[in-house]
């Protein structure tokens, strides 16, 4: 077998990265997302491209913020996993797989193909999430009318509330950040993709109960691909009540009356609770996402 060549791409010749088969149909699901030639990177053998994978940032980001395209030939591993281990940033990659992916043999066999191609590059699964995407046809949710919604100015509220909420939280992102720096780091993150997200920092809302107390808070928003629930928290002290679905309905409806024509969100498989209410509100799971964090280096 001969060496693996490892290239990256750029504008001239972009085009080496289309040549591979998509038996997962990823050039589908990226039909809204724009990736930077610059940022992709081939694998190829005798001339052929066995392995792909596309680096993605928001238009303003000067480095990627995550790998959301990796690709690799059956029996190609190594050569994917060398793509990996030899790119300049080492950022979060995301596999996206059609829902149900381990009960179709060809979607099966493409994403362990993948997985263990990360694997050997030394990445680790830190969890693996529902993707949804809810449209008009859906209907809308039921809204339960038993909270009221304000906009909230001062950055500072929303997170006192990320902290509080994230002391006792299901979702693997947030446990990551508070392993490595505590609440205030896991809060900060919340507020940075917020602020990244190219939608009105006039969206964000508190909820309260009908006795004015804070029950949580929702961030309806558009990340560069579209719109989508961009956070869902019930405060500590206020759950035992279901008001997480209220958050949710609400966001549906902000969102769908400034136009939406889809939202899309996401929570970890391990968090039954957020999963039955995105079933409760209509949100078809449309794809599964593995989340892989890059191994300590050396």
């Amino acid at each position: 077998m001969t060496d693996t060549v490892i290239r990256a791409l750029g504008p001239s010749d972009a085009h080496f990265f289309d040549t591979l088969p998509d038996p997962l149909g990823a050039r589908e699901a990226h039909a809204r997302t724009t990736h930077r030639p610059e940022w992709k990177r081939v694998a190829l053998r005798d001339g052929n491209v066995v392995a792909r994978g596309a680096w993605w940032g928001g238009p303003d980001d000067t480095t990627p913020v995550n790998i959301n395209w990796f690709d690799v030939a059956e029996g190609e591993e190594e050569a994917g996993a060398e793509l990996l281990r030899t790119a300049p940033h080492q950022v979060e990659l995301e596999l996206n797989l059609p829902a149900g992916w381990r009960g179709d043999p060809v979607a099966r066999a493409a994403g362990e193909t993948r997985l263990r191609a990360a694997r050997a590059a030394g990445y680790e699964v830190l969890v693996e999430r529902f993707m949804y995407r809810w449209t008009p046809v859906c209907g809308l949710p039921d809204r339960p009318g038993r909270l009221t919604f304000a906009p909230e100015p001062d950055d500072a509220v929303f997170f006192d509330a990320l902290r509080r909420i994230h002391s006792a939280t299901l979702d693997a992102h947030a446990l990551r950040a508070i392993a490595e720096g505590g609440l205030d780091q896991a809060a900060q993150e919340e507020l940075d993709f917020f602020h990244w997200c190219p939608s009105p920092r006039a969206w964000w809302q508190v909820a309260y109960t009908s006795e004015g107390e804070p029950a949580g808070i929702h961030i309806p928003a558009h990340n560069p691909s579209g719109p989508c629930v961009g956070f869902i928290g019930v405060l500590p002290e206020q759950r035992g009540r279901g008001y997480a679905y209220d958050l949710l309905a609400e966001c549906t409806h902000f969102l769908a009356e400034r136009g939406a024509e889809f939202v899309a969100g996401a929570t970890d498989q391990g968090n039954f609770p957020m999963a039955a209410n995105f079933a409760k509100a209509g949100y078809p799971v449309v794809k599964e996402r593995i989340n892989l964090v890059p191994g300590a280096q050396d």
